[in-house]
């Protein structure tokens, strides 16, 4: 038994020591979900069991000539009414043989990260066609110094773990310029994961070409991609897209990876109900997934399952909306039961401001998704007004958001030093208490998380410092990023050269 306290170390260097880097960062990307199972195996058997018979009796229709070739020749069968149908043993060849976990490349390899299993990393999305102003606080059109600018904010960024374009440039009117520009402002401003969409099948090879050039020479991109193509070959209910169909061939051709993402709207293009809601999105999304193997078996495919809501009185988008959490942790949940590398959308408030609600529904959309253990939460930084929008301030807020959850997840690490006996015995037979002691000092590097933007204070020193809310304080450290961050990822002769061969706006 202790009977007198352990000396302490002096007071400055008590806070020399809190000063410093953590050793440990509390909170990092990547940490492991799957606590969270909205499903039963039961349920989960259930609702793959009735996606399997619709693609066995129903079928995907509008499929294209050349997919429809494809498809067939795997062993799909052609119900003679425009509709291909899938047995059940080739749906569980294309599971079986799919890619479970490939890695996302940045440009620097640094920031890739591996997707599959159970690690959680969140990230962007959206085609927000407005942006909140940062200076008078409405919103307007999102123009292409918008996505320049978010590029530029987001790559600072710690828990953005892979960037897709948040916002469509409505400046730039020629669709072929669009993507050149969306892709140009990507390589220019980060180099972490990126992620876009291609308009046209016609526009990847150019982009590619582009790609190239920062990559460092012809064929040096498809070596190791660093970007990634957002595409819906399935149209909701259960019928092929022609021109997502073409870009999925040409993105396998240069070998750049693939999020097909399913969309469906509950009560408008899936049934209301939750149960079946899911059954019919996981049989579309299986359905990408049998289309990218009938193409090449085993390509990186995100299986991007993105249960969307309705609002059924008004039929507004409802992003934030606690059926919005549930059906999203869901499809992470089936996805991970699928052993598939998983994609859901969480974190799309239906807030215009930066609000409570904003708050409420990205807060809680988000954590579900995470503790569910959702491999890549898209939508989840930055978005707002149901997508239609995006907020310098709420990229800044996000993140923060994001360490909560990372926290959260990463849980409670019990060892025979945290569980204090030692420390325990000192305090009580030392000074008391366990402010300063090596303990705490230990604990408070390694196993908390302290925001920046989250007022602590009480009310009187808040006031006195300028009664700030987290939405100033964010939208003043954004401007202090865009001001200051002026990432030179292209050389001077790669940007020579791109701006020679594209029209770079």
């Amino acid at each position: 038994m202790h009977n007198k306290s352990i000396k302490r170390g002096g007071r400055s260097k008590r806070i020399e020591k809190r000063l410093a880097k953590p050793i440990i960062d509390p909170c990092p990307p990547g940490q492991k979900g799957g606590s969270y199972k909205p499903l039963s195996q039961d349920d989960i058997k259930k609702i793959y069991n009735t996606a399997i018979d619709l693609l066995v009796n129903l079928g995907v229709g509008e499929v294209p000539e050349r997919l429809f070739k494809d498809l067939i020749a795997i062993g799909a069968k052609d119900n003679g009414s425009g509709r291909v149908l899938f047995p059940k043993n080739l749906i569980e060849e294309a599971i079986s043989n799919a890619a479970k976990s490939f890695v996302l490349h940045g440009r620097d390899e640094k920031r890739s990260i591996i997707v599959g299993g159970s690690s959680v990393y969140f990230g962007t999305g959206g085609a927000g066609v407005q942006t909140l102003d940062i200076d008078n606080g409405n919103y307007r059109p999102s123009t292409l110094e918008d996505l320049h600018n978010f590029t530029k904010l987001q790559d600072t960024l710690a828990n953005i773990s892979w960037y897709t374009r948040c916002c469509i440039a409505t400046d730039v009117p020629d669709t072929y310029d669009l993507d050149v520009n969306t892709a140009y402002a990507l390589i220019k401003n980060t180099t972490k994961p990126v992620a876009t969409s291609f308009t046209l099948a016609e526009h990847v090879k150019p982009i590619v070409d582009m790609l190239d050039i920062a990559a460092g020479g012809p064929g040096e991109f498809s070596k190791r991609p660093f970007l990634k193509a957002h595409i819906s070959p399935l149209i909701s209910p259960m019928r092929y897209g022609e021109d997502a169909v073409d870009v999925v061939y040409e993105c396998i051709k240069y070998n750049i990876p693939i999020s097909c993402i399913t969309a469906a709207q509950a009560g408008a293009t899936a049934p209301a109900t939750l149960a079946g809601f899911l059954a019919q999105s996981l049989a579309e999304t299986l359905a990408s997934l049998i289309m990218v193997h009938a193409i090449k078996p085993g390509f990186p495919m995100v299986f991007s399952n993105w249960p969307l809501v309705i609002d059924l009185r008004t039929g507004a988008f409802s992003g934030g909306s606690g059926e919005t959490a549930v059906l999203n942790a869901a499809s992470a949940q089936i996805s991970n039961w699928l052993n598939l590398p998983s994609g859901v959308a969480c974190s799309m408030t239906d807030a215009k401001a930066i609000d409570a609600q904003y708050g409420m529904e990205k807060g809680i959309t988000s954590f579900a998704a995470a503790s569910a253990g959702g491999n890549l939460i898209y939508e989840s930084s930055g978005m707002t007004a149901s997508l239609l929008g995006v907020s310098f301030e709420a990229f800044v807020l996000d993140d923060e958001m994001h360490s909560h959850t990372y926290r959260a997840l990463r849980g409670i690490e019990v060892s025979k030093d945290n569980l204090g006996f030692d420390a325990i015995c000192e305090a009580v037979l030392g000074e008391g208490h366990f402010l300063g002691g090596n303990h705490t000092l230990e604990a408070m590097e390694r196993d908390y998380f302290y925001p920046k933007f989250a007022d602590r204070d009480e009310p009187r020193t808040w006031f006195e410092n300028g009664a700030k809310d987290a939405c100033l304080r964010a939208r003043e450290h954004a401007k202090e990023i865009l001001l200051n961050h002026n990432p030179t990822y292209l050389s001077e002769d790669q940007d020579k050269e791109i701006r020679s061969r594209f029209n770079i706006l």
